[in-house]
């Protein structure tokens, strides 16, 4: 339970945050539903319709809730358009950072209007002198988000290395974020670190996302040494100056044989349909959204612009003409 009195669940694939204490009945009622008119489906099995005011929702509970439509097979399925990365299958294309927010309640609200599946983290050392301070995990539910530990402010291989030993240790995580800076001005990576980094975590059952410049040889060098997507930067961490060069990001994407996120320098929605547009995977971003003067209204902007980029990718754009041509026939004007 959250420290304000809610605990969280996914009612058919959504995340929510409910009261603490609530009957199936009663979370049916609030959703607008007549408990007596559908079927409740609680951690893959079904509860009895007669049971739904005694049965009582509990934190990281999976409830699916249906009824009936009218219909048949003339829709088709429905294309869902899933990605996948290290075998891990994901909906949203859009991964959101946990740090620079000015509360944590910020962040959880924001990471749900974002509708990410995937959170990024720092691993820092736990504050000895106030052991009940407020965590991470007391709002974004490691049961409910795939947390991806990062290596945030490392500079060598071997700092990048024992943060994710540690990292797996804390909470069995072995798909990671792999970043090794070369300096702290930039926060460009040091790719001959990297390098080193991701063949030694691959080698020890790592699943290394990677962090990387916007330079294709070096991310084929990357997924060759064991990194299971590649990240290249947009523009320099924190500038949200955009995606500075195209070129090169939409060479990666056509020679990688892994997921490529773009990952850094976005600043804006069009930014993120700017990188989806060129066939990336997906995209990273923290300070966008947790610098904006609305943060929540900027997750979902991020949201919606990267599933207008991706179907923009997948529609395939119109080419481009040096000359204007006609939407309208000229041939029998008045």
């Amino acid at each position: 339970m959250h420290t304000d009195g809610t605990i969280s669940i996914r009612v058919n694939g959504e995340h929510r945050r409910v009261t603490d204490g609530l009957s199936l009945a009663e979370l049916a009622s609030e959703l607008g539903f007549v408990p007596e008119k559908i079927a409740v489906e609680r951690n893959l099995a079904v509860v009895p319709r007669s049971t739904l005011a005694e049965v009582k929702v509990e934190d990281g509970d999976e409830l699916e809730i249906v009824h009936f439509v009218g219909g048949g097979d003339h829709a088709g399925p429905v294309d869902e358009d899933r990605w996948t990365v290290a075998g891990r299958s994901f909906r949203s294309r859009l991964i959101v950072g946990t740090g620079k927010y000015r509360t944590l309640e910020e962040n959880a609200a924001a990471v749900v209007a974002a509708g990410a599946e995937i959170v990024t983290v720092a691993v820092r050392r736990v504050n000895i002198s106030d052991p009940k301070a407020p965590m991470l995990t007391d709002y974004i539910d490691p049961k409910l988000y795939t947390y991806l530990p990062n290596t945030a402010g490392c500079f060598t291989a071997d700092e990048a290395i024992r943060t994710l030993r540690l990292a797996r240790e804390a909470g069995g995580w072995d798909l990671v974020k792999l970043e090794v800076l070369g300096e702290a001005r930039t926060l460009y990576p040091d790719m001959v670190e990297t390098l080193r980094a991701t063949e030694i975590l691959a080698k020890e059952g790592f699943l290394p996302m990677v962090y990387c410049v916007d330079d294709p040889i070096a991310a084929k060098r990357l997924e060759d040494a064991g990194a299971v997507a590649v990240m290249p930067l947009g523009a320099p961490i924190g500038s949200g100056l955009g995606i500075q060069n195209q070129v090169t990001i939409r060479l990666i994407k056509e020679g990688a044989g892994v997921p490529v996120i773009v990952d850094a320098g976005v600043g804006t929605a069009s930014d993120a349909a700017v990188a989806m547009e060129l066939g990336c995977d997906g995209v990273l971003m923290n300070t966008a959204i947790a610098e904006a003067r609305e943060p929540m209204l900027m997750a979902a902007a991020m949201k919606a612009a990267v599933e207008a980029g991706r179907l923009a990718y997948r529609a395939g754009r119109m080419g481009k003409r040096r000359y204007a041509d006609p939407s309208s026939p000229l041939a029998g004007l008045i």
